[in-house]
């Protein structure tokens, strides 16, 4: 197993059999770091609706890889018998993790080397046709995401950061630039992932003809010490600014700031970071709000939440380039190729970096850090595309239509690999525990 410290921050445009077990690997030595230095205690965790027992998360990763690479795929039996009542998340409810007869945690590690060391053979004996790449990379991206879910609960829990990250310099703050608008025309585009990628996710198919009214929209995050400015104007103690939902919420969770900031005896604002408190960053972007916070701030700033379809646009297109009087559209934000210099990802920072670091990744519009530092908000409920069908995994998506709002570009934890203009993330709009900010547009 390969250690994270020398890990390569995978990118692949073709998987072959190669980068698909240098990037099994990776994953799973991510997983295995962010687990790493955690008493029996902690790897249980109190019960939360928010977080798994990371135990069974654990587990449960390596189960997904085993359900489909090597069971669906491959046609293999069981590691593990009895691996669906113990780790099928679709089918033991969340509540009930705490109580099933989970094995040791030696037995856990083991059964995950099991699974991945038989998955790494199959894909060096098998013909790695579309299907083949489909079903290893859902399994990859799915433990990808939990890693970033494992992520945010040592943040939720007030567990140390994961050691990889104790040992990375802070990233420079400085002073947050004006934000300012940029002006976009609008017009007709095609929204969502076009057909001929290696592996699309369900909700992004398909790209469709979409139209939009002029808009414009931020050229950065919002920040800190904008959003700073709200909680010191009383924000949350005004209900004139909160919708109903979101006032009831706010009230219910006690807040008066965002979840993870104080205010010590100096009037000085500090933020904690897993389990360390430090001054708050002004330049950085603020993270850790709930859409109803979001949608409060813009109400008290007379701005409003992008839809994921304005976000799209302002992220992927250039206007000024039109083919068949659409504008192309770009993969990330700087263009079609993948470069480490334009965004903060992977968890190669101990956190976010300022609002207006990374100028190489300014989308053609201007835009920065679309992709990468936090997730944003949109005002846009998650909603099938046009002749929706569910893939596979017919739970990812389906489920949660109609219930959680839509986030876009990526937070400082996100793997590259897997990122793009058209990722489409969602969560209920109470959700303040995940790695989530936002930028405005005008009204």
């Amino acid at each position: 197993m390969i250690r994270h410290d020398d890990e390569e921050r995978m990118q692949f445009k073709e998987a072959t059999a190669e980068n698909l077990e240098r990037a099994l690997q990776d994953t799973r030595s991510r997983t295995l770091a962010l687990i790493e230095g955690l008493d029996g205690q902690q790897l249980f965790g109190p019960r939360l609706s928010t977080t798994n027992p990371l135990c069974w998360e654990i587990a449960h990763t390596a189960y997904f890889h085993e359900l489909w690479v090597l069971r669906h795929l491959g046609q293999q039996q069981e590691i593990l018998p009895g691996s669906d009542r113990l780790f099928d998340s679709i089918s033991i409810p969340h509540e009930r993790r705490w109580d099933l007869p989970l094995p040791s945690m030696a037995e856990t590690l083991g059964y995950m080397n099991d699974v991945l060391s038989a998955e790494i053979s199959q894909l060096n004996r098998i013909e790695l046709d579309h299907t083949a790449r489909y079903f290893y990379l859902l399994a990859l991206f799915h433990e990808d995401m939990h890693g970033e879910a494992l992520t945010y609960t040592r943040q939720t829990l007030a567990y140390p950061a994961p050691g990889y990250l104790q040992h990375l310099a802070p990233v420079e703050d400085g002073t947050p630039p004006a934000n300012e608008d940029i002006e976009v025309q609008g017009g007709t585009f095609m929204l969502g992932m076009e057909r001929g990628d290696e592996f699309t996710f369900d909700n992004e198919k398909w790209a469709h003809k979409t139209a939009l009214a002029p808009f414009h929209i931020a050229r950065y995050a919002v920040s800190n010490q904008d959003y700073a400015e709200f909680v010191e104007a009383r924000g949350y103690l005004m209900e004139e600014y909160w919708c109903e939902a979101g006032w009831k919420w706010c009230r219910e969770q006690g807040l008066e700031c965002p979840v993870y900031w104080k205010k010590d005896s100096d009037q000085t604002w500090y933020e904690r970071s897993f389990d360390q408190w430090h001054e708050l960053a002004m330049a950085h972007p603020v993270i850790h709000v709930s859409w109803y916070e979001a949608k409060a701030f813009c109400r008290w700033a007379n701005r409003r939440l992008p839809s994921e379809a304005e976000w799209e646009f302002a992220a992927a297109c250039d206007p000024k380039d039109r083919t068949n009087g659409m504008p192309p559209k770009n993969r990330f934000p700087w263009g079609d190729d993948s470069r480490e210099d334009c965004a903060t990802l992977d968890a190669m920072t101990p956190g976010t970096a300022a609002i207006h670091a990374h100028p190489g990744g300014d989308s053609a519009l201007g835009c920065r850090q679309m992709l990468g530092n936090a997730w944003e908000w949109t005002d846009s409920t998650f909603q099938p595309y046009p002749g929706f069908s569910p893939d596979w995994y017919a739970e990812y998506s389906r489920p949660l239509f109609g219930q959680t709002k839509v986030l876009r570009g990526g937070a400082w934890t996100t793997r590259r690999r897997m990122i793009r203009n058209t990722w489409r993330n969602y969560y209920g709009p109470e959700r303040n525990d995940v790695f989530s900010g936002f930028r405005t547009c005008a009204p």
